[in-house]
């Protein structure tokens, strides 16, 4: 592990003018950032520790939530509030961890969570992320985990979070501080594509924090849920994930919320489902039309097009359940 130094912010503001600091990085719960450290793979010259900060969950003016970025995941978990009003966040929460590390892990850093692809981890492979240029051996290699959509020839890695997937159903609202201030991020905006620059992941400015993440209010809690696909039950990453809510009116949808997960480079808006869905009768016909538009541009490789078929049938499925009950599906 390469030699660093160790600062404790206080607050945000100071946090920031350390975090601009050559070769900082922030420290959360550590889970992703110390491993990859352990691994070499990071090389921070200098860890910010922003564990203090930003610990709180409050109401907004509107009925949503403002949760900080220093929460931590079994606190958003088990938080009353969270429970009744975005359910499909607190399942997909605690489909993500063991409850040790749900206990460590931040809000913060869960959206920070760099990929598990085998390759980005072994610095003996081609990895374009780790090392811009170098190619990516997924691409040819085992890549069963890999994406089937918005990948690129430079990289076919997939976002690792469960939390992050609900988020981006969710529409979430992302606040960061950084040298030139204070702003907010549209979630589905914050995480990249991975195009020909794949080691850069997100929309954060150098230096920048996240603070706090926020939810408007949700109309759509009664019939939403999270469901997640993997090898094993035992907190193994996603295969696929489908994060959904529905809002009927006599049988219609009238309003409708999807994502994906373990599909793509960043969690994945199905918009094109949702265009197709909205404003028609909830149907399994129409559910799996839906699906099926969705994954229209999906690219299998070698190992993983199997994501393709199993993509829309645990698609089809979810919104099934949804519509055939009141109650959150899991």
């Amino acid at each position: 592990m390469t030699p660093f130094s160790y600062e404790r912010a206080t607050d945000a503001q100071g946090a920031v003018a350390l975090g601009a600091r050559a070769g900082a990085k922030y420290l959360g719960g550590g889970t992703n950032l110390v491993d990859l450290m352990r691994e070499t793979i990071e090389h921070p010259q200098v860890l910010v520790d922003v564990t203090g900060l930003s610990r709180e969950i409050v109401e907004t003016a509107d009925g949503g939530l403002k949760i900080g970025a220093g929460v931590k995941n079994t606190a958003v978990a088990a938080d009353r509030r969270v429970c009744e009003r975005y359910p499909l966040l607190v399942q997909a929460t605690l489909a993500g961890a063991s409850a040790q590390i749900r206990n460590m892990a931040t809000v913060g850093g869960n959206l920070l969570q760099r990929t598990r692809c085998i390759y980005f981890y072994d610095d003996a492979a081609r990895c374009n992320k780790r090392a811009p240029g170098e190619g990516c051996d997924a691409i040819e290699g085992i890549n069963r985990n890999h994406a089937i959509l918005g990948a690129s020839g430079a990289c076919v890695a997939t976002h690792p979070s469960d939390m992050c997937v609900a988020l981006a159903a969710l529409d979430a609202v992302v606040s960061v501080q950084g040298p030139g201030g204070a702003r907010e991020i549209p979630f589905l905006d914050l995480h990249r594509l991975p195009g020909d620059t794949p080691q850069i992941e997100t929309a954060l400015l150098p230096a920048e924090l996240i603070t706090a993440v926020t939810l408007p209010p949700n109309r759509l809690a009664a019939r939403s849920g999270y469901r997640k696909v993997r090898d094993r039950a035992s907190y193994a990453f996603a295969l696929v994930s489908v994060a959904a809510g529905l809002q009927l009116e006599g049988g219609v949808i009238k309003d409708v919320r999807l994502a994906l997960g373990g599909v793509a480079h960043k969690p994945w808006r199905a918009r094109a489902a949702e265009a197709v869905l909205k404003g028609a009768p909830a149907t399994e016909t129409l559910f799996r039309q839906a699906a099926e538009t969705e994954l229209a541009t999906a690219q299998g490789l070698r190992d993983n097009a199997f994501k393709i078929e199993l993509s829309r049938r645990v698609i089809a499925d979810v919104l099934a359940r949804l519509s055939h009950s009141g109650e959150t599906a899991r």
